[in-house]
């Protein structure tokens, strides 16, 4: 479960990345085939349900009880999400309740009276779930393949957790840990810290200034009566909004709410509306955290409005037109001076009177003082250098292609819809929309000159003013009369019923080469908002060739967007934005790999973009200083991250290929040092060597799939026109792996002041994916460590209440007898002891006794739904089209994969484990302030 505060453009290492990622694509069994709602609905209800209006093809309804309901359909893809809405967040507790609102969100996964083993189901159905909590509300939601028999389930689960979860004392004593060990997890972020202090202080009465996971002393302290108390009064269908969205019957799924939701009787109780507001701030504020680290942050911080405001809008216009990267103001004066490394906005979308925080983050070398003067002269410096047309276009762009990948992605639209329905409904979303595209440069002056003022920030000390400026008084938004003026659009156009089986895929794809060997994959259907993927692969060079590169492959990769011969790094961004497209390029060693997203009419210029960025590269020299300094600043930081150190001293001790070897894994102080020797000529020199396409490389040197609403005529001519012609005189081998057996020891890393630490584990195994035993790893480890109902997270979480979060993993290569598996979790350093002893006993239990039949039979389906879920994805269809390209695959062959996993047997099970793995063989680091 995540405790939702606010999002930071600050990038960290996934666990996912860091262990590897399972080389399959998941099959999908028969889906049913949905209805979607159309706009009279509202005909033939059943009894008790109200339909209330139809706004762009979004239908809402009302249920006695008080219950809102919306149905965003989606028949283009075969999954469903389900979010239920709470209007109940940090911002309703009182003196003594802190926490209570993300307290009850975890405890509303503990199982109910219909339900009392929640996890566990959800894992038996592949559901994608999660649970968030904010200032002004808590959501739930669960996407998962399409089935009558899930949707019903889901309807059902909620239906029973909103009146009848087990609030328990029993269930409090083992998540308070986990809580607890979450709120260690914040501690360890500076910058987060920061920003929590900031709030903190930019407030004086309101509840906005209160950290949404609580303050320690109230969750350690909490009352179980007062808990089920505060429980009772906000989760009832009054104050709740269920939305569902994607491929479904619309008529089904009434007729579900009414049966499970409608039986729910209105409570009796009255919710009292908030009314504690700050006053106009009165002075600078300052705000200093000391805690260990690398590099240093600072962030400024300025009062609004709510964001049902009709100046919200300019609010988020002005945070782009700051903060963008790169085209905005601070952006020029602070990252591309040298004076920070990154620069980032928050606007916070909030019900009451919000704020808008700008932070940047710096080496160790550069001054914070400097840049917080530059920074907070920027900002309070409209007057002098007013807001201009080309800044406001720009914005808008940015703005609006955000929106449009948000609105056309319905899992993605239903969860957003949350932070909509606490500001006060729903249509919000769209409202917004409309003032973005309203907006003028008066407005956004306005808006600007009248809050970004020195008394509203957070910097300095108490200063006598005979004159103080003040901001106009907080106020509240009336959002019936907001609404008003609100106009709908045009409902946003539908896709097709897609069949997403391994058959469907193969026969709808069409495959073929360019002229220059390059493969491609096009898979083209109708879908929502006209939207369509690319997914492009290259790979470079060979073992010899690639000998010494050190960093240059990645840095090369990283150059490719930040600017080409024709467009500087600011205006290749700004045509994304008015494209509606998002471009992705990375790479290391001997491969690059590129995501597109846009829409149907805009694919040729975005594919025409992505071809100047691989064959026209700019490689500008102040772009290549601000990567390089990026990377250095997040690599130091990570020299003192519990967390990044466990995996790095694992990762380096589990690979035996020389320095010079490309297939050698750079440790963090190895890669500072190379990233603080490379030069932009060694960048540009790889470039022009290894980049292209070679006739005579005996594999495959690169692929293209494009996936969605496009013609494939036109896009097999974009193609050639970009790629067909674009040669490598460099020959292209692939980089092939060996086995090495696995030091196994145990490692201690000692990282000061950090209330979180972090425990990682892993070895090597001689196993690819064509493995007779593959099959049987895999699910040995999927019930292992791999799901939220194993026996990993079971103990360590569930049982002994110790971790947040942990588990395993096991990859395989599909082509090289090599493969590893992973344990890891995160817990509090006191309780590394108990924490081992939960890793080790688990491991070895499994290991000496195998699983159960019934485990065994709960894990496959889980394990085969949650495939089934992943094939709707466009994005991750495009991806596995690409590699099957490179193996020579097709979608039978997963057809095939799941037949062998599901013959695995409770032998397979037990004997692939013993062969392979116990606790004493992996290489352990526990890293953490043990002392």
């Amino acid at each position: 479960m995540m405790s939702s505060r606010f999002s930071l453009s600050v990038v960290s290492l996934s666990l996912a990345m860091a262990f590897g990622g399972l080389l399959h694509v998941p099959a999908i069994a028969g889906t049913t085939v949905p209805t979607a709602p159309a706009a009279e609905s509202h005909i033939n209800l059943p009894a008790g349900i109200k339909f209330v209006r139809n706004v762009e093809g979004i239908n809402e309804y009302l249920l006695p009880n008080g219950l809102r309901v919306l149905l965003v359909p989606d028949a283009s893809k075969p999954s469903t999400t389900v979010n239920i809405t709470y209007r109940v967040g940090s911002r309703y507790e009182n003196y003594g309740e802190t926490g209570m609102a993300h307290l009850l969100e975890h405890l509303m996964f503990k199982g109910s009276k219909q339900h009392p083993r929640l996890w566990e189901e959800m894992s038996q159905r592949g559901v994608q779930f999660n649970g968030t909590t904010s200032y002004d509300r808590t959501n739930y939601y669960e996407t998962f393949a399409a089935k009558p028999e899930t949707l019903i389930w889901a309807l059902s689960m909620e239906a029973d957790r909103m009146v009848n979860s087990r609030i328990s004392g029993d269930d409090l004593k083992t998540e308070f840990s986990v809580v607890r060990n979450e709120m260690e997890k914040n501690e360890n972020s500076a910058i987060g810290m920061l920003m929590q202090r900031v709030i903190a202080s930019s407030y004086q009465w309101h509840n906005y200034g209160k950290d949404t996971i609580g303050a320690r002393t109230d969750v350690e302290n909490v009352n179980i009566p007062h808990l089920q108390a505060f429980w009772r009064k906000y989760y009832q269908p009054d104050n709740a909004t269920l939305t569902v969205a994607g491929a479904f019957d619309s008529h089904q799924v009434l007729k579900l709410v009414a049966q499970h939701f409608g039986k729910i009787p209105r409570p009796k109780r009255v919710l009292e509306p908030t009314y504690t507001l700050d006053p106009a701030q009165d002075g600078e504020r300052d705000v200093t955290v000391r805690r260990v680290g690398e590099s240093p942050a600072v962030v400024a911080m300025y009062h609004t409005m709510p964001a049902a405001n009709a100046d919200y809008a300019a609010t988020e216009a002005l945070a782009l037109i700051l903060a963008d990267s790169p085209n905005g103001r601070l952006y020029k004066a602070l990252v591309e001076a040298k004076k920070v490394v990154e620069i980032f906005p928050y606007a916070a979308n909030l019900d009451e009177p919000g704020f808008l925080l700008i932070g940047a983050n710096l080496r160790a070398d550069q001054d914070p003082a400097d840049a917080k003067k530059i920074m907070t002269g920027i900002i309070e410096g409209f007057a002098q250098q007013p807001v201009t047309e080309e800044e406001l276009t720009r914005a808008k762009a940015k703005l609006n292609s955000d929106l449009a990948q948000v609105f056309n992605d319905p899992e993605k639209f239903a969860v957003a819809l949350s932070d909509n329905i606490a500001s006060g409904d729903w249509r919000l979303f769209l409202l917004f929309r409309d003032r973005v595209n309203a907006l003028t440069v008066a407005d956004v002056q306005r808006v600007a000159t009248t809050w970004f003022k020195t008394s509203n920030r957070t910097t300095g000390s108490f200063i006598p003013d005979a004159k103080p400026e003040r901001v106009p008084a907080p106020a509240k938004a009336d959002v019936i009369a907001e609404l008003k003026t609100f106009t709908p659009s045009a409902a946003i156009a539908q896709g097709e019923v897609f069949d997403s089986s391994p058959a469907n895929i193969d026969k709808r794809t069409q495959t073929g080469s360019l002229g220059n060997r390059l493969k491609y994959a096009l898979l083209p259907k109708t879908t929502r908002g006209n939207t369509v993927v690319m997914a492009m692969n290259l790979y470079l060079g060979d073992a010899q060739s690639l000998k010494n590169k050190g960093v240059t492959p990645e840095l090369a990769a990283a150059m490719l967007s930040r600017g080409t011969e024709k467009l500087s790094h600011q205006a290749f961004t700004e045509e994304l934005d008015k494209l509606k497209a998002k471009v992705l390029i990375t790479g290391g060693t001997g491969n690059v790999n590129i995501a597109v997203e846009t829409v149907r009419d805009n694919l040729p210029k975005v594919v025409g973009l992505v071809r100047d960025a691989l064959r026209q590269p700019a490689f500008n020299a102040n772009e290549f200083t601000q990567v390089v300094n990026a990377q250095l600043a997040q690599l130091e930081e990570s020299g003192k991250d519990p967390q990044a150190l466990a995996i790095d001293a694992v990762r380096s001790a589990n690979n035996n290929w020389p320095v010079d070897d490309p297939r050698h894994y750079q440790s963090i102080a190895e890669k500072i040092a190379a990233l603080k020797a490379v030069k932009l000529a060694d960048v540009q020199a790889f470039w022009k060597e290894f980049y292209g396409i070679n006739q005579n490389s005996k594999d495959s040197q690169a692929q293209i799939a494009v996936v969605g609403e496009f013609d494939p005529a036109s896009v097999k001519t974009q193609l050639e026109s970009a790629f067909g012609a674009w040669k490598s005189d460099h020959d292209f081998q692939r980089l092939n792996k060996v086995y090495n057996q696995t030091p196994a020891k145990e490692v201690h890393i000692q990282t000061p002041d950090k209330a979180n630490a972090f425990f990682f584990a892993s070895m090597n195994l001689p196993t690819s994916a064509q493995n007779p035993d593959y099959a049987a790893l895999v699910m040995a480890n999927y019930l292992l460590g791999g799901n939220v109902n194993s026996r990993i997270f079971n103990r360590i979480r569930q049982k002994d209440g110790i971790s947040y979060g942990g588990g395993s993993s096991y990859s395989a290569s599909y082509l090289d007898e090599v493969g590893s598996f992973s344990a890891y979790a995160i817990y509090a350093p006191q309780n590394r002891e108990k924490l081992e002893t939960g890793m080790r006993e688990e491991i070895n239990r499994a290991v000496k006794e195998g699983f159960t039949a019934a485990e065994l039979e709960d894990g496959k389906k889980s394990y085969l739904q949650e495939r089934q879920l992943e094939r709707s994805q466009d994005n991750l269809l495009a991806q596995e089209l690409a590699a099957n390209l490179f193996l020579d695959l097709t979608m039978q062959h997963d057809t095939e994969t799941e037949k062998k996993i599901s013959a695995v047997s409770v032998a397979d099970l037990k004997a692939v484990l013993q062969k392979y793995l116990s606790y004493e063989k992996l290489t352990r680091v526990f890293g953490g302030d043990f002392k």
